[in-house]
């Protein structure tokens, strides 16, 4: 921040994911990249392997459980009834393996 600037300045942008937990592994892109076991796997050659120990691991449920939350808001809006209630049960799941 420049204090002799007459009105505030962009000087730089950040991406909402790391800004706000700080960790790449937060970011939907790796949510997505890990969804499924198809084409997306040649996304880990460039990126590199994901850090498997139990904090990580723990850290990956949490961020999880927040994209099913984004997730279920989504479909919601969207009216999708079933969907919602599907929803439930993957966060149960989620939620049983952070206690």
């Amino acid at each position: 921040m420049d204090p002799a600037a007459p009105e505030p300045v962009i000087t730089g942008v950040l991406d909402f994911d790391r800004t706000w937990f700080g960790d790449p592994a937060a970011d939907w892109t790796i949510r997505m990249a890990r969804a499924k076991d198809d084409e997306r796997t040649a996304f880990w050659e460039s990126y590199g392997v994901l850090d498997r120990s139990p904090a990580a691991v723990w850290r990956a449920r949490v961020y999880e459980a927040r994209h099913l939350g984004a997730i279920r808001l989504e479909r919601h809006r969207l009216a999708k009834a079933d969907a919602v209630r599907e929803s439930y049960s993957a966060m149960a799941e989620v939620l049983a393996g952070l206690t």
